[in-house]
């Protein structure tokens, strides 16, 4: 047990010897607070110091140095052998490695001195890159200066060789406008340069570059020339338009692949600009007064010879003109009236289609309406005008008035003398429609200058117009006059077909209409309504020659669906005309109706409206003494209305000439009967005639109606 405990005690010894150590600098620094502190004061509290001892006590090692009751004394001896016997094992340590220490300590040194070199290399190099710095920024410095010197060398340079550019006239330059040809490219380009070389020239002159006076005569000489090559080019092709059966187009085209040689002239030579825009201006006005003269005349030429006259008016008689010294009449007035297949003409393919050659009709004897002619020379003026706008705006370079001013100085004769033409055959002219139709074609082809942006010909499309619109509307104003003036006894026997007069003005108003819809006219609108109101009042005029009813009523249907029936051929169904003659046929069918129905059913018919009247005023009873007249009329109706039904279809077809009308008015009648027939049924089936025992003998409603459609004809 000694030795074991022997053997624990150093590890203990340890701990005590550290506690023992601890205890000890405790003391010691107790003993030197001690000192410090003033005894004697009231503060001086000894609760701290036993604290401290309360603390130091309840360390493990000195509770077990206490338990076992070791000796602090001997303890603190051992500890200090202990500490000794240590220290002599670490000076061996130390003696045993002192040769390696030695070599570290020289290593170490060594390394030390390396460092101080690399220190001082370091420092070299430190006070070299400061150097190299500021030759940097010296550098630097030196490039931007030698770069604004070097901007500034070049932007100087650029506009020497500029100017001496310019200003050297090279001699391929003088050697091209002096003997190449106009024609050729390479004078084309040089004579840009020269262009360009003079404008130069004139900048320069008002700086007062005294380079400038070097090359200003020689510049001068080159552009004298190219202006005298220019000159006679230019006018041999202007005077090659006067040549007979030439076709000017093909010089024009020539002269815009080369407009550029006008704008030279124009820009250094105005006076020679002048002179062949004015020779332009001459030859072409001559060559187009002379072009649409020729043309003109030959046209004429190949017109109807057959024109219609101031007696071929709507409300003229047929008989008019038969007198012996008179002239023979059209071989039918009514084509004066009617506009047939003359309306295509205002179709675009014939409207824009090839122009009339002349001699190619006359070989062929071909004659065409006047409008046709029309149409022909004014489309041949729009294509040549269009065309001519748009070279003098391309070649000559003017735009707006100018241009405008230019060209009424080539076309205006030629213009002139188209109105004054135009004028001499519209005073003599009764053909409304081929007016109307000329009307139009102007109005069409002045929206196509429009839409081709060509006001060229703006001003005269509109006289056109003020000299076609007034003598419409004074034809039209004649022939109102003519009907309103028409004696019926002087139109010869009186026949309840459609009239001749109404037939006129049927095709005349139907044509206007349908032309009328694209370009809608109020005053057209306006006098075909005066032309309506008196055809219907002539109509009514004729009506009233007719000695019965029933004839008139005939003449006013048959008029009317005429009238009608030519109408919705060309007018819209919505037209003003066609639901005014729609109304009055209506009511003249109705009446017709009435009056077929009154000689064999008449007696029914009076009764059931009789009765019907009696039967909302309460007063039926005053029949009721009728009962002969009723068997009467019973009997009578179911043995003979077959017979009656029979003969009224047959006189409808004998007297209208329109089947389907016919056909519209008998299926009318018999729907009319039937109704009739029902009411009166509908008469007996009162209370008051409930006993008649002649009710038996009615014709049952159904089995009538069977019968009724198999006398239905089928034209």
């Amino acid at each position: 047990m000694a030795e074991g405990a022997t053997a624990v005690r150093p590890a203990e010894g340890n701990r005590a010897e550290e506690v023992f150590l601890h205890d000890e600098s405790e003391e010691d620094m107790a003993q030197l607070n001690l000192g410090d502190l003033d005894l004697t004061t009231d503060e001086f509290i000894l609760d701290e110091v036993d604290i401290h001892i309360q603390a130091n006590l309840e360390d493990d090692l000195v509770k077990e140095a206490l338990k076992t009751g070791v000796d602090l004394r001997q303890y603190s001896k051992q500890v200090e052998a202990e500490l000794q016997r240590i220290e002599q094992v670490s000076i061996r340590d130390y003696i045993k490695e002192s040769q390696n220490i030695a070599l570290l300590h020289n290593q170490i040194t060594a390394c030390d001195s390396i460092l101080e070199r690399m220190e001082g290399m370091l420092s070299g190099f430190q006070s070299d890159l400061s150097s190299i710095s500021s030759e940097i920024q010296t550098l630097q410095q030196q490039s931007v200066s030698m770069n604004v010197r070097l901007k500034n060398r070049q932007a100087v340079r650029s506009h020497l060789s500029q100017l001496v550019d310019e200003l050297v006239v090279p001699g391929a330059m003088i050697s091209t406008i002096l003997d190449s040809p106009v024609t050729e490219q390479e004078f084309l380009e040089q004579l840009h340069e020269l262009n360009n070389k003079i404008n130069f020239a004139k900048e320069l002159s008002f700086r007062e570059t005294l380079a400038c006076s070097d090359i200003q005569d020689i510049v001068d000489r080159l552009k004298l020339k190219a202006v005298t090559k220019i000159r006679e080019f230019i006018l041999q092709k202007i005077y090659s338009f006067r040549k007979p059966m030439t076709n000017y187009q093909i010089p024009q085209n020539t002269l815009l692949k080369y407009r550029f040689f006008y704008q030279f002239l124009l820009a250094n030579e105005r006076t020679v600009a002048k002179e062949i825009r004015d020779e332009y201006v001459d030859t072409m006005s001559k060559i187009y007064y002379s072009y649409f003269k020729s043309y003109s005349g030959r046209l004429l030429k190949v017109q109807y010879e057959e024109v219609a006259d101031k007696d071929d008016l709507m409300g003229v008689e047929d008989t008019a003109k038969k007198g012996f010294f008179s002239k023979p009449s059209l071989k039918s007035r009514n084509t004066i009236f009617t506009v047939g297949q003359r309306g295509s003409i205002l179709s675009p393919a014939e409207l824009e289609g090839p122009i009339l050659v002349p001699h190619t009709a006359q070989r062929g004897d071909s004659r065409y309406p006047y409008e046709m002619l029309f149409r022909s020379q004014h489309y041949a003026l729009l294509d040549n005008g269009c065309r001519e706008f748009l070279f003098l705006s391309d070649f000559f370079m003017v735009t707006g008035n100018s241009a405008l001013d230019l060209f009424n100085s080539i076309m205006g004769k030629t213009l002139g003398m188209f109105l004054k033409s135009m004028s001499t055959y519209v005073s003599d002219c009764f053909d409304s429609i081929a007016v109307f139709l000329c009307i139009h074609i102007i109005l069409r082809f002045r929206a196509i200058t429009a839409k081709r942006s060509i006001p060229a010909l703006d001003k005269y499309w509109e006289a056109v117009l003020e000299l076609l619109w007034p003598r419409f509307e004074f034809i039209l104003e004649l022939n109102i006059h003519s009907i309103r003036n028409t004696d019926p006894q002087k139109l010869g026997v009186l026949d309840t077909r459609p009239h001749y007069i109404t037939r006129r003005y049927a095709e005349f108003s139907s044509a206007i209409v349908s032309i009328n819809q694209t370009f809608p006219n109020e005053r057209t609108n306006a006098l075909l309504g005066q032309l309506q109101v008196e055809v219907e009042n002539f109509v009514l005029k004729m009506a009233a020659e007719f000695p019965s009813r029933r004839d008139q009523l005939i003449f006013l249907i048959n008029n009317y669906d005429m009238m009608l029936s030519v109408l919705m051929e060309r007018a819209a169904d919505d037209s003003k005309e066609v639901e005014g003659f729609q109304q009055l046929l209506l009511a003249r069918t109705q009446e017709f109706i009435e009056e077929i129905l009154s000689p064999p059913f008449g007696g029914m018919i009076s009764f059931v409206k009789e009765a019907e009247a009696l039967i909302e005023k309460g007063q039926l009873d005053r029949l009721k003494n009728d009962e002969a007249r009723i068997t009467q009329l019973v009997r009578g109706f179911s043995s003979t209305w077959k017979q009656s039904v029979e003969m009224m279809s047959q006189d409808v077809m004998r007297s209208f000439t329109n089947f389907k009308n016919g056909t519209s008015i008998i299926q009318g009648a018999l729907t009319q009967l039937i109704q009739y027939y029902h009411g009166f049924h509908k008469v007996l089936n009162q209370q008051t005639f409930r006993s008649l025992a002649v009710r038996s003998e009615l014709i049952n409603l159904h089995h009538l109606m069977v019968e009724v459609k198999k006398h239905k004809p089928n034209f």
